[in-house]
């Protein structure tokens, strides 16, 4: 099955990560990667004036940067089946992704965790947090700063058990075949809520049927403080390469996103992070 995969860009050397790390993840898959770069001139400064020629040239040069880092991508991959395509939009960002996604069939977004600003102590770059807040039609993939590709053996799926699991974990599945990775499901529990309710304990059951031919594993951890705390420590403790998560509303990713200064919060795992758009 052809997959499509979109990798928006700014031309930041944290870009370039996030498509090295999706062209070798998919090495062995035939894939078509969409290269996408949105340009929209913004004056801030009203005594600033630049006439509409320059515009267009200044549009110009970034969609001929563009085509350019094409064919650096496609030297970089070594897979016959991987065909790479550029979108250049001076729409805004979140309405030019959405379109894309409609107009493109696109199964996956990979791209990576901060913009060409460079901040660093802040995990998530702004298009980053818009793309999750409010793209739900299809999963992300954000990918750390300089962070570089190695063999996913063990995915993490942090859960609370309180909601039905549903067409979603398709996702998780799929990147469990990629490298027949093992699944480790994580349950962050207090002193308060350590037993499992009925409905929890209904929605384990089916989590266990669901993940049966899949390699797995069940794990409890206890989060009396943070819970990014303990899912920070249950990465590294073992070994996780990639943290898959649920968007669902009002959950611990909404609440995360909705922080001002990410950072605040200590959330800050060093390997790429899957976000699953919620479909209740």
């Amino acid at each position: 099955m052809n997959r499509s995969i979109l990798l928006p860009t700014d031309f930041s050397e944290n870009a370039w990560s996030a498509i090295l790390y999706a062209i070798r993840l998919y090495h062995h898959k035939p894939c078509t990667f969409y290269l996408f770069h949105t340009w929209a001139f913004i004056n801030s400064d009203a005594r600033t004036y630049i006439t509409t020629s320059h515009i267009n040239e200044l549009k110009k040069e970034a969609a001929q940067e563009l085509e350019t880092l094409k064919e650096k991508v496609e030297i970089e991959s070594s897979n016959t089946k991987h065909e790479f395509k550029t979108i250049f939009s001076a729409n805004d960002f979140l309405s030019s992704i959405a379109s894309t996604i409609e107009k493109h069939h696109i199964d996956l977004i990979i791209m990576g965790t901060k913009g060409s600003s460079g901040v660093g102590r802040i995990l998530f770059g702004s298009n980053t947090v818009s793309l999750i807040n409010r793209i739900q039609s299809c999963p992300i993939l954000a990918i750390p700063d300089g962070f570089e590709f190695v063999t996913p053996k063990h995915l993490a799926f942090p859960t609370d058990y309180n909601r039905f699991y549903d067409d979603e974990l398709k996702h998780l599945k799929h990147f469990s075949d990629l490298y027949a990775s093992k699944i480790k499901v994580l349950h962050v529990h207090t002193r308060q809520d350590h037993d499992l309710s009925e409905k929890q304990n209904y929605n384990l059951a089916m989590l266990k049927a669901y993940l049966e031919e899949y390699p797995h594993s069940f794990h409890w951890a206890k989060g009396d403080d943070k819970k990014e705390i303990a899912i920070n420590n249950f990465i590294d403790e073992f070994d996780i390469d990639i943290l898959i998560m649920i968007n669902y509303k009002h959950n611990f990713i909404e609440n995360m996103m909705k922080e001002p200064i990410i950072k605040k919060i200590g959330f800050h795992p060093k390997v790429p992070f899957l976000v699953i758009p919620s479909l209740g």
